[in-house]
């Protein structure tokens, strides 16, 4: 009997029909969470299991070939002929096994939430915000993805101190197309050179925003939050300037005492909405602490190797007099930032997958 070298796929192809059978009860489906979390786990087993088909077929046509011509039976010359590719065929298909077996971040088919705050700069600094504001916007358009402002602070010239939106894969997806798996390479400092609109002297400037990603919770039961944790304070909404533009107090500002993380909300109308988006997001810096925590006492290696968790990092320059951007991690560098403003920052992005992955594929010596 032949051993199979990827027996150990065994385990993960029983836990793929099993999440099978969840997912056709509909007693599953009344807990959104939990029908969320195994359609995210299902959809990882799938890149597992059509692989692991893939080589098993390649490997029986290669092994059937060299028993024909063992047995001497059919045209020998024309078998051995056929001998390479189908030996190629198998080393191509166990190949691409091994990598769909590397450990991948297991949030990659999460959902996220991006902040991004104005930094150094003061208004140019607000302007550039709302610049990248409009880049995630349309690159989510162009993934298919759904977006919502949950929380924004103008400035008076259009730009934003800081804004939060969330960002929804439509329905289950491959885990490598996930939200998170892309988004997440984007938190750091994003640094800016040009003129800016409040210049007299046509002087360029530096100046910075930066921006944080967190992993969205599927299920709230995920991160456990004790109410007697929380101080919620509540407040009048304000626009630009500060002004009131609300007469109720429907703005929410919610403090986790444990952490200090403090997450205000005033966008919606109603203080349960806005409450119930602020614990939306808590839930969604609070389990990002968990894993950076758990990551940086274990030396996880399954953290991006790219995305570091130190949110001070400068990772990018948009020069606009040579319309240039650059990836300090990667070394990426295009002159098409118009355009990538516009939404096209796939190729950014893929640099910094395509360099985690060689980071992740060395680690495991594959």
């Amino acid at each position: 009997m032949t051993t199979d070298p990827f027996a150990a796929v065994r385990p993960l192809l029983d836990e793929h029909a099993e999440i099978e059978r969840a997912l056709a009860d509909p007693a599953v489906h009344a807990d959104a969470g939990r029908a969320r979390t195994l359609g995210r786990r299902y959809a990882e087993l799938n890149q597992v299991v059509g692989a692991y088909r893939a080589w098993h077929a390649a490997r029986d046509d290669a092994q059937a070939a060299a028993e024909l011509i063992d047995l001497g039976e059919g045209d020998d010359a024309e078998l051995a002929a056929e001998i390479p590719a189908l030996r190629a065929a198998e080393a191509e298909a166990a190949e691409h096994l091994r990598r769909v077996l590397v450990p991948r971040d297991p949030d990659d088919g999460r959902d996220a939430i991006v902040e991004i705050k104005a930094g150094e700069g003061g208004e140019e600094s607000a302007l550039f915000a709302g610049d990248l504001l409009r880049m995630y916007l349309r690159y989510a358009e162009r993934k298919g993805w759904s977006t919502q402002v949950l929380e924004s602070t103008e400035t008076d010239l259009g730009g934003y101190k800081d804004v939060q939106i969330a960002v929804k894969a439509r329905g289950a997806a491959d885990p490598a197309q996930g939200v998170w798996a892309h988004l997440k390479y984007e938190g750091g400092v994003h640094r800016v050179q040009r003129v800016p609109v409040t210049e007299t002297q046509g002087r360029i400037h530096t100046s910075a925003a930066g921006v944080l990603v967190f992993p969205e919770v599927d299920d709230p039961g995920e991160v456990e939050i004790d109410q007697n944790d929380l101080r919620i304070d509540v407040y009048r909404s304000s626009g630009p300037g500060g002004q009131s533009v609300n007469t109720t107090d429907s703005a929410v500002r919610i403090t986790h005492l444990p952490t200090g993380i403090v997450v205000s909300m005033q966008n919606e109308k109603s203080q349960l909405q806005n409450r119930e988006q602020a614990m939306r997001v808590l839930r969604a810096r609070l389990l990002a602490a968990q894993q950076e925590a758990a990551a940086a006492e274990a030396a996880d290696l399954r953290r991006s190797q790219v995305r570091t968790v130190d949110r001070s990092e400068r990772i990018r320059t948009y020069n606009f007099p040579e319309n240039r951007i650059a990836d300090h991690r990667t070394g990426y560098k295009a002159y098409n930032l118009d355009q990538v403003l516009d939404g096209d920052l796939e190729p950014v992005v893929r640099s910094a997958i395509d360099a985690d992955e060689a980071a992740r594929l060395a680690a495991a010596g594959a």
